[in-house]
């Protein structure tokens, strides 16, 4: 199938359109506009400093829905012990410099370029892109950011200056999203990380259909840390005790 050049309007063509290995088009910007329309039609951009902005929507498509995350004995202990504090959107700048620095993901390269570090400050600042901090003390230990929309959580990248920072941050996302009622959290490719923490494979057909379910709900748009009914969330899963 043919990769799409887009054109300087914000469109996309349709992801079934994408070819094999799950590349759809190349070109266009990161304006807050596209990145917005890019996710909810189940595209996401990653590409490598220096090379044209590549647009995918792989084929199977990687998510996890919240409840079924797998949270093993010794994440138990760790998780019991309380040795890290969670919060929301306290510091996005600095996680998301971490994780570019750290990627994640397996992928190979610097995937997190700075026009792509730019794009999603200002996604957080326009009250769609959040970071959930992980902090042991007062030191950043780990952390983790994506984007949202209606019920859906799009994980861009995550890192950790910790051991199991970041585990214990993508499972205490998981616990607050189900609060939420979140749908699924979009872990885009398979890594088997990922799959150790519960993800699992769905066919882009079904995450399509999914991802259009989760559109008709409300996003909770905005700094988290500011938003009552998520700080509730977050201090209700804080206080779980992991038997």
């Amino acid at each position: 199938m043919p990769v799409f050049d887009l054109p300087k309007a914000v469109i996309f063509p349709d992801p079934e359109l994408a070819d094999p290995s799950g590349i759809l088009a190349v070109g266009g910007d990161l304006s807050p506009q596209r990145l917005l329309l890019a996710y909810k039609t189940g595209i996401f951009p990653w590409f490598n400093e220096g090379d044209p902005i590549v647009w995918w929507a792989p084929d199977p498509r990687m998510v996890l829905y919240p409840g079924n995350e797998h949270v093993s004995h010794s994440m138990k202990k760790i998780m019991r012990d309380k040795i890290f504090r969670f919060t929301f959107d306290i510091d996005f700048e600095a996680v998301i410099h971490q994780c570019k620095r750290q990627f994640r993901h397996g992928r190979a390269g610097t995937w997190i370029t700075q026009s792509m570090l730019e794009a999603y400050i200002r996604l957080h600042e326009k009250g769609y892109a959040h970071s959930m901090e992980v902090w042991r003390g007062n030191h950043l230990a780990g952390g983790l950011y994506g984007v949202s929309l209606g019920s859906f959580f799009s994980g861009e990248s995550m890192f950790s200056t910790v051991s199991n920072a970041s585990k214990a941050g993508f499972i205490t996302l998981a616990k607050v999203l189900k609060h939420l009622r979140f749908h699924f959290i979009d872990c885009q490719m398979h890594t088997l990380h990922l799959a150790s923490l519960g993800a699992c494979e769905i066919s882009r057909k079904q995450y399509s259909k999914e991802l259009a379910t989760c559109l008709l709900s409300r996003t909770i748009k905005g700094n988290w840390s500011k938003h009552d009914t998520v700080r509730q969330a977050l201090e209700t899963v804080s206080l779980m005790t992991y038997a």
